[in-house]
């Protein structure tokens, strides 16, 4: 049978036609599901680094930020608190930090990139509690022999102000030092290190 008359261009158009109209609405109706599944400004934004400005900090004072849904502890430690962090390590069961979970740059056993500030995660590393921050020295419900630190109310774990846990407690490990980094002598970046860790 032969079909004659039947011009070839208009069918080719045609097709080519319903061609690009089918491919540019898939791509509408693929947007919306697509950009469904990237996350949330919201949850994007928990997870972002978070700057500290510790200019109006003061010695033995505490701070707290959220991180990745988590406290992140800010302290100014006294020159008489690093003293004893320094020579009182006998109760410690990580003096040295060896099991830790930190960043490589922390190697002393003060923990910190600069002695005086301690930047940590706020939560017991046996199930997660967040432990009180316990600054005086011999409290009557800690014993005489407790020089300050953070004590977790749900099983009683011990930590001294540079994180590292007491021997015999229930947590494994010392406190979770977090990247961070220095932008200036006054602000830190908690979240991120890429670009280095000094001052």
């Amino acid at each position: 049978m032969i079909h004659e008359g039947v011009d070839k261009s208009k069918r080719q158009f045609l097709t080519a036609a319903l061609t690009v109209v089918g491919a540019v609405g898939t791509g509408y109706l693929a947007v919306p599901f697509l950009s469904q599944m990237q996350p949330s400004a919201k949850a994007m934004a928990a997870g972002a680094p978070v700057e500290v400005d510790i200019s109006k900090i003061e010695q033995g004072q505490l701070i707290r930020v959220a991180w990745r849904g988590k406290p992140v502890w800010v302290l100014s430690r006294t020159p008489e608190v690093l003293d004893i962090l320094k020579n009182d390590t006998a109760k410690l069961a990580d003096p040295t930090s060896l099991e830790s979970d930190q960043p490589e740059y922390i190697t002393d056993s003060l923990r910190a990139i600069k002695p005086e500030i301690f930047v940590a995660v706020g939560l017991c590393t046996h199930l997660g509690c967040s432990p009180t921050f316990r600054p005086e020295t011999a409290p009557a419900d800690l014993g005489k022999d407790w020089k300050g630190g953070f004590f977790c109310p749900c099983h009683g774990s011990g930590f001294d102000l540079a994180g590292r846990v007491y021997k015999s407690v229930p947590a494994p490990t010392n406190l979770t030092v977090p990247p961070y980094r220095y932008i200036t002598d006054t602000l830190i970046i908690v979240g991120e290190d890429t670009e280095g860790a000094t001052a």
